[in-house]
């Protein structure tokens, strides 16, 4: 790439980002004529079109004893699909030049597509896209080989400290939830290739779809964009409503490991995405533990005290409240002292708040920062896929700034006070058992 493009790039890039940050995004929506969401905002920047098809068909729509079946049933969709054979659809991609991406969470399933904007390629690569969503063949050989993969890599991470981690820390901190239940090799052991069609059929619906485009297109456009892309889709069964989950109890809980570093995660749900406390939240949290080397947990767990190279805290809303999490690294032999500092770290903050001076700098970050979020047309598409698949205010990005900048210290402990209490706290230590057992021999690391 020379030089002169290079800078192009650069300036075209910082032109985006400031339009976007002085005049904040024109989402348009409406909905097609079987039930499906369409959220589209038009940037003529670039010759490119983004389209991000969310599904509610992420983890929590597995029944029990088959977690893994949104994420294997997403991974296979370009194994084969319509006419096509998986060679002939990565070759239809390569010829279109378009790129086909996506993946899966606990709450949604996505299915990406960049392609240009120019009509041929713009309507092949729909076509092919569209193909991949509502006619996939899910091959049986092909069904067998993405099971032994991920099996496989399970059987690895059940070896691993961090991957031990977040399976204990999921189930303690939702132990009557699907948040909880983390794929494990018996479940994707279990899996068929009947397991895949029937989710595919019941969640892979319209009434479950949200189609968000954003680029070089007219609004005319978009609308056939997204009628291609759901016009063959079911209307599908209503969409049951969530039963609350249980709170955990205040629990600590150990897992033997022979690494010499504790890995520790401290916790409890949280928020859900449009809860009203969300920008208290996280201009508290970005003083307490989120803003890194500036934040409480980093001062008092790693510059007064060394006792973690990395220590942060953060909240994952989620359709039902995700995690607040709080997570370090430390040796096993005073993980208990880390374990000390960080709850009275906690307590001082949901006791007294952040204190002016931490409040102005946080919001001084958050909203020197907001730009970067819209600065790329896939950025700017992943921000409308989260409006429009948790129904999120459509300004919500224009008023955005103003809402953090309107944040209060009182408003921040009212916050807190209310979505963090250590009585429902779970801590999991995974592992420092090998620098134990160094100290105890007296050759404990310095």
């Amino acid at each position: 790439m020379s030089f002169e493009y290079k800078r192009y790039g650069a300036a075209l890039l910082l032109t985006l980002a400031t339009l976007t940050a002085q005049a904040g995004l024109s989402i348009q929506n409406w909905t097609t004529p079987n039930g499906s969401r369409v959220f589209f905002v038009e940037s003529r920047a670039l010759p490119i079109v983004d389209v991000q098809v969310d599904f509610r068909a992420g983890g929590t729509e597995a029944p029990a004893g088959k977690a893994g079946l949104a994420g294997l049933t997403r991974s296979l969709l370009d194994a084969g699909a319509g006419d096509l054979d998986e060679d002939a659809i990565a070759n239809r991609s390569a010829d279109l030049g378009a790129q086909i991406g996506g993946g899966v969470d606990m709450d949604r399933a996505s299915v990406s597509l960049r392609t240009l904007s120019s009509q041929a390629e713009r309507d092949g690569a729909v076509g092919l896209l569209a193909t991949l969503i509502l006619q996939p063949k899910f091959p049986a050989a092909a069904v067998e080989r993405e099971k032994s993969r991920s099996i496989a890599g399970l059987k690895e991470s059940d070896t691993q400290p961090d991957a031990i981690l977040s399976r204990r820390f999921a189930a303690a901190v939702f132990p009557d939830q699907a948040y909880g239940r983390l794929p494990t090799v018996d479940s994707v052991g279990s899996l068929t290739r009947d397991d895949l069609v029937d989710f595919h059929r019941r969640t892979y619906t319209a009434n479950r779809a949200v189609v968000s485009i954003v680029g070089d297109v007219s609004r005319a456009e978009a609308e056939a964009i997204a009628l291609r892309l759901t016009a063959g889709m079911p209307a599908g069964e209503p969409i049951p409503a969530v039963v609350a989950g249980k709170q955990p109890e205040r629990q600590t809980i150990r897992v033997a490991h022979p690494s010499a570093q504790a890995h520790v995660a401290i916790g409890q749900p949280g928020i859900k995405r449009g809860d009203p406390d969300f920008f208290p939240l996280m201009v508290g949290n970005y003083i307490l533990g989120g803003g890194g080397f500036v934040s409480r947990l980093t001062s008092e767990v790693r510059e007064k005290r060394g006792y973690a190279y990395s220590v942060y805290s953060y909240f994952s809303p989620q359709r039902e409240p995700g995690p607040f999490q709080i997570g370090l690294q430390t040796k096993g032999s005073q993980a208990d002292d880390a374990l000390k500092v960080v709850a009275e770290t906690l307590d001082a903050f949901l006791a007294k708040g952040p204190t002016e001076a931490e409040l102005k700098a946080a919001k001084e970050n958050l909203i020197n920062g907001f730009a970067l979020r819209l600065d790329s047309n896939r950025k700017m598409l992943e921000q409308v896929a989260v409006i429009g698949g948790f129904g999120l205010p459509l300004d919500y990005l224009d008023t955005y700034r103003d809402r953090v900048k309107a944040v209060t210290a009182e408003q921040i402990r009212e916050a807190f006070r209310r979505h963090v209490s250590p009585e429902r706290m779970v801590t999991v230590v995974v592992g420092g058992d090998g620098d134990k057992g160094a100290a105890a021999k007296g050759g404990a690391a310095r």
